[in-house]
């Protein structure tokens, strides 16, 4: 029975309805838009915080510095890396390695605030959002890590 584009599959041995989506080209675009959409957000907050390194505002690199006990000169290193990650994260290829890489980076952003006393919750949701981004729009880390089984 067809109903709505979708396909539904009624066992009645278990009492749950199973919906089985059969996508259409226009779901399919909606679909790759939100998974997209929750993937951008960590590349939009990454990027813009490796700008803000490689720019080297003389105040910015002043403040951070001292509050994080880094020298400035590390910063351009720092955002090379970031902006880096951030690439091998928004290409779909290499996504899996961009967010291990960001996964590493962001563990040591967490370790330097966790040092200093600071909150660490952004980066850690930061973290969260690359990997749901990744999960969402790559089928490979769907099939790697099945948050819903095929049966009960």
């Amino acid at each position: 029975m067809v109903v709505s584009q979708f396909y539904f599959a009624v066992q009645l041995d278990t009492g749950y309805i199973m919906r089985d989506s059969s996508p259409t080209k226009g779901n399919r675009m909606k679909e790759n838009l939100r998974n997209w959409g929750v993937s951008a957000l960590p590349i939009l907050m990454l990027s813009m915080s490796a700008y803000l390194k490689l720019t080297a505002n003389p105040q910015l690199m002043e403040q951070v510095s001292k509050q994080l006990g880094y020298p400035p000169s590390l910063m351009t290193p720092l955002g090379i890396l970031e902006i880096a990650c951030v690439v091998l994260y928004a290409i779909p290829r290499t996504a899996v390695l961009g967010a291990i890489l960001l996964t590493g980076y962001l563990g040591g952003a967490i370790s330097t605030h966790v040092r200093v006393g600071d909150g660490f919750f952004p980066e850690a949701v930061l973290g969260v959002l690359v990997w749901l981004g990744l999960y969402l729009r790559d089928g490979r880390v769907r099939a790697l890590i099945p948050l819903i089984s095929a049966s009960r």
